[in-house]
């Protein structure tokens, strides 16, 4: 039979307490900001045209501070400008909601558009 511990001798010594500053801290990797960043801009773009890439994103993080570039691709015509507003505020939003980090900076730089064809040529009329 094998003994059991009543753990009370385990409840003797005091309890260390660690200063906060000496505990250790939690690290994020670049990469997994970079990649919620990524997702939060495609949130915000939506929809995109079937031969357009996803997102994406490059992050420097120092001391909690994440600077952003994003790198999107939209259709055309658009608000341009709306739609890059929509992708600063949605990457600020969710990197600072998910890790905590402030984001004082977010780049959006278009790599692309796409023109999407006027509904009537696409199916051929002239007016």
């Amino acid at each position: 039979m094998t003994p059991v511990s009543t753990g009370a001798g385990e409840l003797d010594r005091p309890l260390t307490v660690v200063p906060p500053g000496e505990r250790g801290a939690t690290r994020i990797a670049d990469r997994v900001v970079a990649k919620i960043a990524s997702q939060a801009a495609h949130e915000a773009i939506g929809k995109l045209p079937p031969d357009a890439g996803s997102p994406h994103a490059t992050v420097a993080v120092h001391h909690q501070v994440a600077h952003v570039r994003v790198q999107i691709e939209l259709d055309y015509p658009c608000d341009i400008g709306d739609r890059c507003r929509r992708v600063r505020r949605r990457v600020v939003e969710r990197v600072g909601t998910l890790v905590g980090m402030q984001v004082p900076e977010v780049v959006v730089q278009v790599e692309r558009l796409h023109l999407v064809a006027a509904r009537g040529a696409a199916q051929g009329r002239t007016r």
